[in-house]
C-alpha cells in the first residue's frame, strides 16, 4: 500500500518541480529580453554625463547652428567650442564652410567647470537615441535652424543631440534649446557682432 502511494505521489511531486523550473526560466527570460534596453540606455546617460562634466584636458563641448537651407551664397552657419583652456566661435558662408570671422579666448577649468555643471543643470546630456534615418540632419528644417549639440572626449564624440526650429523636426534633444544657446552664447562676450555679420 506504501508503494503504491508513494508511486502515485512521485510523478505528482516531479511535475510540480518541472512547473516551477518553468516558470522561473520564463520569468528570467522577460526580464532579459524586456527590461535589458532600460538599463543599457541609463548606462549611456550615465556616461555622456560623466563626460560632460569632466573638466580634465581633451574633454570639451560645442554647439554648431545652421540656417535656412538657401543658395550657396547665402547660406550660414557657426560653432561656439568651449573646453577647459579655450572658447572659440567660428562663423561660416556657404555649404562648404568658408570662415568668416573667428574669435579664439582662453579658458579656466574653474569656468569651465561652472559651464558644464549649468549645462547639466539645463539637461544637454539628456535625449534620446533615433535611428540613423532619423539622425541625419540634411535637409531638416529647411526654412528655420537646425541646432547641434556634442559633447567630446579626446576628440571622439560621447553624445550628438539635435533639435530645430520646425515643429515636425524636433530631434534627439530633451532639454530647452534656448537655454543652451544662451549659455553657449554667453561664453562669447562678441557673439552678437560675430552672428550679424551672417544672416540667421
Amino acid at each position: 500500500m506504501v508503494s503504491y502511494r508513494t508511486q502515485r505521489v512521485l510523478p505528482v511531486v516531479l511535475v510540480i518541480i518541472i512547473i516551477i523550473i518553468a516558470v522561473a526560466a520564463l520569468v528570467s527570460l522577460a526580464r532579459a529580453v524586456f527590461f535589458s534596453g532600460e538599463s543599457s540606455t541609463s548606462e549611456v546617460v550615465d556616461v555622456s554625463r560623466q563626460a560632460l562634466l569632466n573638466t580634465s584636458d581633451g574633454h570639451s563641448v560645442a554647439m554648431t547652428v545652421r540656417g535656412p537651407i538657401v543658395a550657396q551664397e547665402e547660406f550660414n552657419s557657426y560653432t561656439i567650442s568651449v573646453s577647459p583652456s579655450s572658447r572659440t566661435m567660428t562663423t561660416y558662408t556657404g555649404y562648404l564652410d568658408t570662415v568668416v570671422e573667428q574669435q579664439a579666448l582662453g579658458n579656466n577649468v574653474a569656468a569651465y567647470e561652472q559651464f558644464v555643471y549649468a549645462l547639466d543643470k539645463a539637461d544637454l546630456a539628456d535625449g534620446r537615441e533615433l535611428d540613423e534615418d532619423r539622425d541625419d540632419v540634411r535637409g531638416v528644417c529647411a526654412t528655420g535652424r537646425v541646432y547641434e549639440f556634442f559633447i567630446n572626449d579626446n576628440g571622439e564624440t560621447v553624445k550628438r543631440l539635435w533639435t530645430s526650429t520646425c515643429s515636425g523636426s524636433r530631434g534627439s534633444l530633451d532639454a530647452n534649446v534656448e537655454q543652451l544657446r544662451e549659455l553657449f552664447t554667453a561664453q562669447i562676450p562678441d557673439a552678437r557682432s560675430l552672428t550679424s555679420n551672417i544672416s540667421l
